[in-house]
């Protein structure tokens, strides 16, 4: 495991090192912006290739209108996005935005979105993910840990097959439930948090927020989402939708001397 650190500091070494807009958290990227932002180019033009574009001149309207607003505020935070904002038909209540400012919203989502507020709810804290580049942490993160486990095999390769195969199923899931399950979820906060901020400077009231989530939780107990059981917090990528909310009305008060109402341009 000695051998397994050593590898790690050697990348961490030529790693670079960045802030996140809003939180002011360092993080560890091994990727440059320019990278992330041509792997979301290219994934987004495959998405829109492959997934069927919503045509409705309202609901599109509607997005476009969002969006422009929380790109606007978001902007001087990543100033060289190629902002594009489109709409999928599909029923997944999800949206997403890749590196570089392309955002796509699945239709399913309107049903709980209801009001513009709704959709800046969403719309920001994707745009919030983009921002705050958390893309290229996680591929930093799934590099770092591939080179750990490399090293380990490296480090065992003449011990008992037994030993081998034991330390490398511990590497696995001590990374995967004491690292990537944690870190994903403090991303999905971190994103709750930027973007209740982005809502807040576009002209929504970040109250609204909190009223999403609210929707969102009982979308999600009726169609199935354990929000009970320990093993399925624990195993979550995402936080509790009630965790979320409490956190959401921690962050309140900043959202709230963020917040001017919009008076149109």
């Amino acid at each position: 495991m000695g051998l397994v650190a050593v590898g790690l500091v050697v990348l961490l070494v030529g790693a670079g090192c960045s802030t996140v807009p809003v939180t002011g958290r360092k993080q560890l990227t091994l990727l440059s912006a320019g990278e992330e932002m041509q792997l979301g180019l290219t994934s987004f033009e495959q998405l829109k290739k492959e997934t069927p574009i919503n045509k409705d001149p309202a609901i599109n309207a509607l997005v476009q209108r969002v969006g422009k607003r929380i790109a606007q505020v978001a902007g001087p935070d990543m100033p060289n996005a190629q902002w594009e904002f489109v709409v999928f038909d599909s029923k997944e209540a999800n949206a997403f935005c890749l590196p570089g400012g392309k955002v796509g919203v699945y239709t399913g989502i309107l049903q709980i979105t209801k009001d513009e507020a709704g959709l800046a709810t969403v719309i920001g804290h994707e745009v919030a993910h983009a921002v705050a580049r958390h893309g290229g942490e996680r591929i930093s993160e799934a590099m770092l840990i591939q080179t750990g486990g490399q090293v380990l095999s490296s480090s065992l390769s003449k011990s008992d097959p037994a030993w081998q195969s034991i330390a490398q199923l511990a590497y696995g899931a001590g990374t995967k439930l004491g690292r990537e399950l944690p870190h994903s979820r403090s991303q999905e906060s971190e994103a709750d948090h930027i973007g209740l901020i982005y809502m807040a400077r576009a002209g929504y009231d970040p109250q609204q927020a909190v009223a999403f989530w609210q929707r969102f939780m009982e979308y999600n107990k009726a169609h199935g989402g354990d929000q009970t059981s320990f093993f399925a917090s624990f195993l979550r990528t995402h936080p509790l939708d009630e965790v979320r909310i409490r956190q959401l009305q921690q962050w309140m008060p900043e959202a709230q001397a963020a917040f001017v109402p919009y008076k149109g341009q």
